[in-house]
């Protein structure tokens, strides 16, 4: 009779002890079940935005490649125009630009030397051998005039956490992203199965360099949709077209005053050639708004002011006894290789450029 009385106050208490187990459970599951406002799921509408907004952009090397839906992986060798040139950062594309400008008549070429590696819209990369191969990818990118389906008009900051559970609301890890590529990755691989939340806040950079703090998975999403064409995503092929994004007017006056004896190496008005009309010619820019001009035993004296920003900064020269010069210039762009250029540009019937080693 005691050890019946024995059992039964065991099992009793085994009973009471599973309860209680699956009642602390249950309240741990509770305390940690992912918030569904900040729930990222697979195949989703806001995981596709997000995967769109971290896809590698191909554009930034169309110089190179005339694709926007790849990115030729870097160092790589090339000839531009002849000129045999080591490509390796995006600061070098400028390089390919300077050649290029150098004479608006000819034909600009580039030839890449083989092997090279595309590096894709989702980051996986490919190597290519010759240029069969690289037309092959080339030809399945949108033209220049298609638009494609990457966002670039908004950028993530990182770092970015996120938590993933298992089926039972229990948490596996969490993971910190410091990158487009680690983003990216992560949300690619989502599969059904997985239930995952965004640590929120995260912040966002919208195309002004303004900053957007997002709390949940619908505002997000909203904010993506709001501000994907903000931007000029500069899909196309014209390099020319945003060579003046940092340009400043207090850049420009620096650059002009600081250096004597800029000379005048292209000059085409209403489609004419003029570039040899003023060789010899040495002009002077000074902080007053005075230029002063000397070539051989002569001299003449005018005048020049800039107004703007970025691409619409205008350059108003007037030398009253230099009437070729006299224009209110648009600033196409400031380069530096060999020497420094300031090319000013009306529409495409008129330019002047200016050219001065000082720099």
């Amino acid at each position: 009779m005691l050890i019946k009385t024995h059992k039964t106050i065991f099992y009793m208490s085994l009973v009471m002890f599973l309860i209680f187990f699956e009642s602390c459970r249950k309240e741990d599951f509770e305390l940690i079940e992912p918030p569904k406002d900040k729930v990222i799921t697979s195949n989703s509408v806001t995981s596709s935005l997000i995967l769109k907004t971290l896809s590698n952009d191909g554009s930034s090397d169309n110089i190179l490649d005339k694709s926007n839906c790849f990115n030729i992986k870097l160092p790589v060798t090339i000839e531009a125009n002849g000129n045999a040139l080591n490509i390796t950062s995006k600061r070098d594309y400028s390089i390919v630009e300077y050649l290029f400008d150098d004479d608006d008549d000819d034909i600009d070429v580039v030839n890449i030397n083989y092997p090279i590696t595309l590096i894709q819209e989702d980051f996986t990369e490919v190597t290519i051998n010759n240029s069969n191969e690289f037309n092959t990818y080339s030809n399945k990118c949108h033209g220049e005039n298609e638009l494609d389906d990457d966002i670039e008009c908004l950028d993530f900051q990182y770092p970015i956490q996120a938590s993933t559970f298992n089926k039972n609301n229990e948490l596996i890890e969490s993971i910190t992203f410091v990158s487009d590529y680690e983003f990216y990755t992560f949300i690619k691989n989502l599969s059904n199965d997985d239930v995952t939340t965004l640590n929120f806040p995260i912040t966002i950079k919208l195309s002004n360099d303004s900053l957007v703090t997002i709390n949940t998975i619908t505002e997000l999403e909203t904010i993506i949709n709001s501000h994907k064409n903000d931007c000029d995503e500069d899909d196309d092929y014209d390099y020319n077209d945003d060579d003046c994004n940092d340009c400043n007017v207090d850049e420009l006056t620096s650059i002009l005053t600081n250096c004597d004896g800029w000379t005048v190496d292209k000059l085409n008005r209403n489609y004419t050639n003029h570039d040899d009309v003023y060789q010899g010619y040495t002009f002077n820019f000074y902080p007053d708004g005075s230029i002063e001009i000397y070539w051989y035993t002569s001299s003449a004296f005018g005048t020049w002011t800039s107004s703007g920003t970025k691409n619409n900064i205008t350059v108003t020269i007037n030398i009253p006894d230099l009437p070729l010069c006299n224009n209110d210039w648009i600033l196409s762009e400031i380069s530096e290789y060999n020497n420094t250029r300031l090319d000013l540009r009306v529409n495409d019937s008129d330019r002047l450029r200016y050219n001065n080693a000082c720099n």
